[in-house]
């Protein structure tokens, strides 16, 4: 199955060439054979692939800066997005893919390795792995792509942020009521909101990137528990 990746180079040319597009088509040719036996995504047309998965993880690079040798997790990762296509394009920043469903984690093992795209691949949920020393407040870019109200997203993922980082957080274009919703959470967890980005898909489906910036310290006590987060959402 051929995958139109010539339209990553067109939407993406600042940081992608054409030495790349044959990852991203082996990557889509992983996703469909692996999408047979477990269900990573909903979306199996090849273009919608392109658009809907690899462009629209790219568009991250577009609003947050990433030095070199970043260290970046994807918390919920599901089939690797946004994390594995950043990867691709900037293999220097040391990618850790996050997810509860060792499935997805056998899969993205597979990919990584396939790819030559090295990763860490954890089996873990994030209120876990938010708590681990060895991951809490040790990466400069944490990013979650619409897996939770941005309130619950903020517990999940501003404690894997060092101060000074960014979580950087991929969630549809009406995202005003939710934001609003979520200020005191991430004030509580050390963030601060530090630019709401709208953007437009090649298929003119509208995204909103929002880059919240750590500058204090996440206090111990979170994150709490999965259950109390969805029963009392800070």
């Amino acid at each position: 199955m051929l995958y139109p990746v010539e339209l990553i180079e067109k939407y993406c040319g600042d940081y992608v060439n054409a030495d790349m597009l044959p990852k991203f088509q082996r990557y889509g040719e992983l996703l469909a054979e692996w999408n047979e036996k477990i269900n990573l995504t909903a979306i199996k047309e090849p273009k919608e692939v392109v658009i809907k998965h690899f462009i629209d993880s790219l568009a991250l690079l577009r609003y947050v800066e990433l030095p070199e040798n970043s260290r970046l997790i994807d918390v919920g990762t599901g089939a690797g997005f946004p994390g594995v296509p950043i990867k691709i394009v900037r293999p220097d920043v040391n990618l850790t893919l996050l997810d509860s469903l060792n499935k997805r984690i056998s899969f993205l093992q597979a990919l990584t390795q396939e790819l030559g795209a090295e990763a860490q691949c954890l089996h873990a949920r994030a209120e876990e792995g938010g708590r681990l020393p060895k991951l809490r407040e040790s990466f400069d870019i944490a990013t979650a792509r619409a897996v939770a109200n941005l309130r619950e997203l903020s517990e999940y993922c501003l404690p894997f942020v060092k101060i000074g980082g960014a979580f950087a957080v991929m969630k549809g274009s009406e995202i005003e009521e939710e934001l609003a919703a979520a200020q005191s959470a991430i004030k509580l967890l050390g963030g601060s909101v530090e630019s709401v980005n709208l953007l437009e898909l090649p298929d003119s489906s509208k995204r909103s990137i929002i880059i919240i910036r750590k500058i204090g310290k996440t206090p111990e006590k979170y994150p709490r528990q999965s259950a109390k987060i969805k029963k009392n959402p800070i």
